[in-house]
């Protein structure tokens, strides 16, 4: 009697975990025992890694990746990319402090900085949408261009900011969070809700799953791209605002390789790279885990040269995991269709 009732209570603990697994995902259940390893991990190095304060700097430090990544969710799963996040953040942050310097009001001036990320956006869309360069390409471009302007315009030093008003945005907190935080996650509930439940979110998943397709359908691929290179370059403005405030300055130089960062967070939670397959839960769990990684790296003493290692090998396991879901994702199709067919 004990043996079956034993069997009995095994195969509901199994059925459970199998549900449960069912109702998260297989590759988020890997995510998060990957993000309870680095935590053991680094906590077991350093102490002070697990304490309060450093997970309210750890959620601060991601707060600039997180809304990237918003970005890049959307962009990736329709097909595209960006790489000049960290030349748009940085430009952002010496414009609005330039800005801020020469007495403009602090709400102009930041409406003048998102309407520059706009103006940004309609231009990587443009290259994208008109002349046809590849995403990865036309960015690049955007990425030199941008970071060459954040100098040019303060004239390669950083700008302090002296505004009181200005500098209470990179100090404001509630609950002890500040507000960086919260507007990081504001956006993945937002842009999260859109992506999932509205008929733009669907319409991202069909133009990135097969773009001539979705166009047969009666949508426009090319609006629909324009609006997201739209919203990152709004997205990058926001993050590199909030960082001048925290930083009290503007700085041209910072934010390099943000977008690397953004990317290995994106891929990491699921997001396929070619487009078409992914979830804003995935890429938060992504984050957390990115974010985890590069301040243990930094609280362990791992030298800087090291640590580009480290973040390099970690994109390319990304990278890897994403063939691989590619791979298991075809055989389940063509097992499918066959099945049909008989």
């Amino acid at each position: 009697m004990k043996n079956t009732e034993n069997k009995g209570m095994n195969q509901n603990s199994s059925s459970k975990v199998k549900a449960i697994a069912g109702y998260i995902g297989g590759d988020k259940l890997v995510l998060i025992g990957a993000i309870i390893v680095v935590f053991a991990l680094f906590t077991s190095i350093n102490k002070n890694f697990l304490s309060i304060q450093n997970m309210i700097n750890l959620l601060v430090a991601a707060s600039l990746v997180g809304m990237v990544a918003v970005g890049h969710t959307y962009l990736i799963i329709a097909g595209q990319n960006d790489l000049s996040p960290g030349s748009l953040a940085a430009f952002s942050g010496v414009m609005v402090a330039l800005l801020v310097a020469n007495g403009t009001p602090i709400v102009l001036a930041i409406l003048l900085t998102l309407g520059a990320s706009v103006v940004v956006g309609l231009f990587n869309a443009w290259m994208v949408n008109k002349i046809k360069l590849e995403a990865f390409i036309a960015t690049l471009v955007t990425q030199s261009i941008v970071r060459g302007f954040a100098f040019i315009i303060c004239n390669g030093k950083p700008v302090g900011i002296a505004d009181v008003g200005f500098l209470k945005l990179g100090k404001i907190r509630f609950l002890d969070i500040p507000l960086a935080v919260w507007v990081m996650i504001i956006c993945i509930i937002v842009f999260g809700f859109i992506l999932q439940k509205t008929k733009f979110g669907r319409s991202i998943y069909a133009i990135g799953g097969n773009k001539e397709a979705a166009r047969l359908a009666g949508l426009n691929p090319e609006k629909i791209v324009t609006c997201c290179f739209i919203m990152m370059g709004v997205l990058c403005a926001m993050g590199g605002i909030l960082f001048s405030a925290r930083m009290n300055a503007g700085q041209p130089s910072a934010n390099v390789n943000l977008e690397f960062d953004a990317i290995t967070a994106v891929v990491l939670g699921g997001v396929s790279f070619t487009g078409g397959v992914g979830s804003m839960g995935g890429t938060v769990l992504g984050v957390i885990l990115i974010q985890a990684f590069n301040t243990g790296l930094i609280m362990v003493n791992v030298p800087t040269f090291w640590q580009y290692v480290a973040r390099g090998s970690l994109l390319l396991f990304a990278l890897a995991s994403d063939y691989i879901r590619k791979e298991k994702r075809n055989k389940e199709l063509l097992a499918a269709s066959m099945r049909n067919a008989e």
